[in-house]
């Protein structure tokens, strides 16, 4: 996990800063008894223990320690065009590579998601009859973050962990927070049931929860909110499962419409990264004689357009199989679809198709057919796509391929979590809570009012690093102290990860991904203070390249 190997060295600063003080520690409870605790090494002979003292030098000798370690971290920061791997993988073991397309092969620049908000903002308006003042609403891309999960009955959008808890303060109804003492309220606690979760592909489950993994679902979550505040601030009573659906149909009729087919095509320029990276993979992959396949659920036309952009006219002799309108997920699971071809003019052949030619286009399908007619079959085979659910599960679960997740999201969180600021912060922050619980034994009133404010200090520090990433639900990968849900599933269902397919070109076509071993809270945290050299792919190392 990339989130995990970044902050192994600060955990391990942590651990190594409160191992320093624990002889100290250990001398101020040994002989602890019934009748309290031992006389601490800072109170002279035959006085009263002065804890509040004791403590906060304790506190001090920790502080010192911290600021030692973070110039060695400094030292050892991770790539953000790394590769990263959640299980063993050899690439000379691939001899198939498949492509989705969006956010995969093509990547967009920040004026598509404002033209997806306004054509779905202006749809409620024209066609579900909503009020015209939604207009003044406008796409704000600091907003919200992938990942998150939606309470259709309650109207709230929220942050949920790898164990179903709620991240309190990153709870919002409209556009504004909701108070902890309220969600706690809402659900009798901060955990979420497994009934109420969404289902396997992240969708609602009977009107309760739905979990946004697509990065084309961020300007959906936005519009969603801003109907919310505006019905909200305007004490309108409305029903909170319609306004959901009627977001989610005018979103999709944004892309089933072809409205925004119609404005990439007419302006490619503004709305696509040019990027000759994705060229170069694939001609990398081609030199050394690995058969290529895309499967999208984007139309013949566009997905055309778009590869003649980034890649140039011959696109379509890099790939010995495309497939376009994929409908996946179904896709992957309906047996019943046939491929059909498209010809040059997008037009739908009758003809029955007995065998996948290159340099031709299909349309729909299902895998099994594919299967057959390719017999690119098992672990030969590795797909990258975006989206976790509709891309990666069934792949990785139903049928043994090897799967490759695209998160352009880490590029830019690596680079946060390489800044000094961050890893003085988390240093500290992992240094204070071994502090914490060491000192936990303490139980007299005054020692308590120490710990308190140390609380507090690590309750703000959290909050402090959750605004390095979103200041309203912080980092992609991590709550407070747990994975996100969202992680969780990346680490179930993609073999590997990275930010963008160019990140293979900095690796051999033979290379083997290994996981990092991070401890278990059981295991000795000797192996996240490895020495430089195991810790790879670090950043020094990839400039001096």
């Amino acid at each position: 996990m990339a989130t995990a190997a970044v902050t192994a060295a600060a955990r391990g600063a942590g651990a190594r800063a409160v191992t320093a003080l624990r002889d100290g520690c250990r001398t101020a409870v040994r002989g602890r008894s019934r009748a309290g605790p031992a006389r601490p090494l800072c109170t002279a002979p035959g006085t009263a223990p002065d804890m509040k003292r004791y403590l906060w030098e304790r506190y001090r000798e920790a502080k010192r320690s911290t600021e030692e370690l973070v110039p060695s971290i400094m030292n050892n920061l991770l790539n953000p065009d790394a590769i990263f791997s959640n299980n063993e993988m050899s690439l000379s073991d691939i001899e198939i590579y498949g492509f989705d397309y969006d956010y995969t092969l093509v990547f967009y620049s920040k004026h598509l998601h404002t033209l997806i908000f306004n054509a779905a903002r202006d749809l409620l308006i024209n066609e579900h009859r909503y009020p015209v003042e939604i207009r003044k609403y406008e796409y704000d891309p600091n907003f919200a973050i992938r990942g998150l999960h939606y309470d259709v009955q309650r109207a709230v959008l929220m942050k949920i962990d790898a164990f179903h808890y709620i991240q309190l303060g990153t709870v919002y109804r409209g556009l504004s927070v909701v108070p902890d003492e309220e969600v706690i309220e809402m659900y009798e606690g901060s955990h979420v049931p497994l009934e109420q979760m969404s289902d396997f592909y992240g969708k609602s489950s009977g009107n309760t929860m739905k979990q946004f993994m697509d990065i084309f679902s961020l300007p959906e979550m936005t519009l969603l909110s801003c109907v919310n505040e505006y019905f909200l601030k305007n004490n309108i009573d409305y029903e909170p499962v319609h306004l959901y659906k009627d977001v989610k149909d005018s979103i999709r009729d944004v892309h089933t419409k072809g409205i925004m087919y119609r404005a990439i095509e007419a302006d490619i320029e503004k709305y696509i990264c040019y990027a000759e990276q994705t060229r170069a993979v694939l001609a990398k992959l081609a030199d050394h004689g690995k058969k290529m396949f895309l499967i999208t659920n984007s139309p013949s036309s566009f997905v055309d357009k778009g590869m003649r952009y980034i890649v140039g006219k011959d696109w379509r002799d890099l790939f010995d199989v495309v497939i376009v309108q994929a409908e996946k997920p179904n896709f992957f699971n309906d047996k019943r679809r046939p491929f059909r071809k498209v010809n040059e003019k997008g037009v739908l052949l009758w003809d029955k198709i007995y065998k996948l030619q290159k340099g031709q286009i299909y349309k729909q399908g299902n895998l099994y057919e594919f299967l057959k007619l390719t017999g690119w079959r098992g672990s030969k085979v590795l797909y990258f796509g975006d989206h976790i659910y509709s891309d990666l599960a069934d792949l990785t679960l139903k049928h043994g391929w090897r799967t490759g997740a695209i998160i352009p999201e880490l590029r830019s969180e690596l680079k946060i979590m390489n800044t000094e600021q961050y890893i003085q912060t988390m240093t500290w922050l992992q240094t204070l809570t071994g502090l914490l619980e060491q000192m936990q034994v303490h139980r007299d009133a005054e020692s308590q009012l120490v710990l308190q404010e140390w609380k507090k200090e690590r309750k703000e520090m959290r909050e402090m690093t959750k605004g390095f990433f979103n200041a309203q639900f912080g980092s992609l990968f991590r709550t407070d102290q747990n994975p996100t849900y969202f992680l969780r599933r990346l680490s179930r269902f993609a073999d590997i990860y990275m930010a963008s397919l160019s990140c293979l070109l900095n690796y051999d076509v033979s290379h083997t991904f290994y996981p990092r071993r991070t401890p278990l809270q059981h295991e000795l945290p000797a192996w996240s203070d490895q020495p430089p050299a195991a810790r790879l792919p670090l950043l020094q190392e990839a400039q001096a390249k």
